[in-house]
């Protein structure tokens, strides 16, 4: 399989999104019965989603632009209506945003509902709007059926400027 970069660009414009603190934290992923995971973790290290901007660590303003990205899949769009598995397309994701959570376990669907905001358009920029303090962040990549994938999550941690 070809292990070529493919980023959605997207310009600013998106919806600006004010992301409240707290929320239900995820369970870890050692949690998961191995039964329930659809999807293996990439076999190469090159495979992977993260954060472009901003970085870990990062001081940022409570108005940023965040933008993630992957390597080694393709990001598509998802297709419309309900798909089986076996519709599933192979090494294609979409993004999903979570803030002040952690990654969800392999082979979850990612809620459709605070704190996640999913990019099934294929996009990999937001303007967000977040209170002042610490925060995470969390990209995960999900596939056509918004399915974790195994290894395709990072969190990190930002402060945002009072």
């Amino acid at each position: 399989m070809s292990n070529r970069v493919v980023m959605a660009v997207a310009g600013f414009g998106l919806a600006a999104m004010t992301v409240a603190c707290g929320g239900t934290e995820a369970p870890p992923a050692s949690t998961t019965p191995a039964e329930s995971v659809p999807a293996a973790a990439p076999a190469d290290a090159a495979v992977r989603v993260f954060f472009v901007s901003p970085k870990n660590g990062d001081t940022i303003k409570p108005l940023s632009s965040v933008e993630f990205g992957s390597s080694g899949l393709t990001v598509a769009a998802v297709p419309k209506g309900e798909l089986t598995p076996e519709q599933v397309r192979p090494q294609t994701i979409h993004y999903h945003l979570g803030t002040d959570t952690d990654c969800l376990p392999p082979g979850t669907v990612i809620p459709k509902a605070d704190p996640w905001i999913h990019f099934g358009d294929g996009k990999n920029v937001i303007e967000m709007s977040l209170a002042p303090g610490p925060h995470r962040i969390a990209v995960q990549a999900g596939d056509d059926r918004h399915m974790t994938i195994a290894g395709l999550c990072e969190v990190i941690k930002v402060t945002v400027a009072p």
